[in-house]
């Protein structure tokens, strides 16, 4: 791979494959951690849907490591998370995932590229497909590869009508220092005051899938009865960082049958858009 390149040679390349167990106390600690209200979450008897990066964790990147030049790793950003559920995780389960990448576009702001993962059982039964997009900051590679994520932008058209729910959440202050642990992800710019800001952020940041899986238990218990089962699919795209002691505000959309379109703001500044949900009736 030459230094400022991508190279196309590593798209559809799975990762090993890495294995997780699921328990009941780490379901339990994810749900608390996200401030999630939902009993059966709670009580670890169902992961709440976020949890679902958990088990993924390890293969996220890796197969950027077969594409992106290595010098680009710094300006990497989580751009997008979509998630596809065949069936949710449960205490006991013995998971197995791998990852590729799958395409890359070059913008003038930078490039994107999308790896998809999925998670099944030690049998081989698909339990989730997770689409992530990285976006390069400032490189553009000047070309289009193989396939990008699916697209969940949001419909304007759907700002003529009121939203069918507005839920309000605190951030607290201690979050990130809860979340690390229950989601396995110890980024020092999420627990660090000093190194966030010699990364160029007013301070320490939530994580991104923190505040998605705020939005998740909105979603569920506005408009789904609290049931995770029901959920098939859920996207949006990271817009603005999210600091600890803020308010969240997500205004819920329908968008069809069984079809959520959500944005999450702080004040008056989007901090998750082009959301979605899509649920079994």
């Amino acid at each position: 791979m030459t230094e400022d390149r991508f190279d196309p040679g590593g798209l559809g390349k799975w990762t090993d494959e890495s294995r997780f167990e699921v328990t009941r106390e780490r379901l339990i600690e994810y749900a608390k951690a996200t401030n999630d209200p939902i009993p059966a979450h709670l009580a670890g008897d169902v992961a709440s849907p976020v949890f679902a990066i958990v088990p993924v964790f390890e293969s996220l990147m890796e197969p950027a490591l077969e594409v992106v030049p290595v010098g680009l790793f710094g300006r990497i950003v989580h751009g997008e998370q979509e998630f596809r559920f065949h069936r949710p995780i449960r205490p006991g389960d013995k998971l197995v995932s791998r990852a590729r990448m799958t395409g890359y576009e070059g913008l003038p702001n930078g490039t994107r590229g999308t790896i998809h993962l999925a998670c099944r059982t030690e049998d081989g039964d698909l339990v989730n497909e997770q689409y992530v997009t990285l976006f390069v900051r400032g490189f553009d590679t000047g070309e289009t590869r193989g396939e990008l994520g699916p697209e969940h932008r949001f419909d304007e058209a759907l700002r003529s009508q009121a939203p069918v729910a507005k839920v309000s959440q605190h951030v607290d202050d201690d979050q990130t220092y809860r979340y690390a642990p229950a989601a396995g992800d110890p980024m020092p710019i999420h627990l660090d005051e000093e190194v966030a800001k010699d990364s160029g952020l007013p301070g320490i940041i939530a994580h991104g899938l923190c505040t998605m899986a705020f939005t998740s238990w909105a979603l569920l218990t506005e408009v789904a009865g609290s049931d995770v089962d029901r959920l098939k699919r859920f996207a949006v795209r990271f817009a603005k960082p999210v600091l600890p002691g803020q308010d969240l505000t997500t205004s819920i959309w329908r968008a069809g049958a069984g079809s959520y379109a959500f944005e999450t703001t702080v004040g008056e500044t989007v901090v998750l858009k082009d959301g979605l949900a899509e649920f079994a009736e």
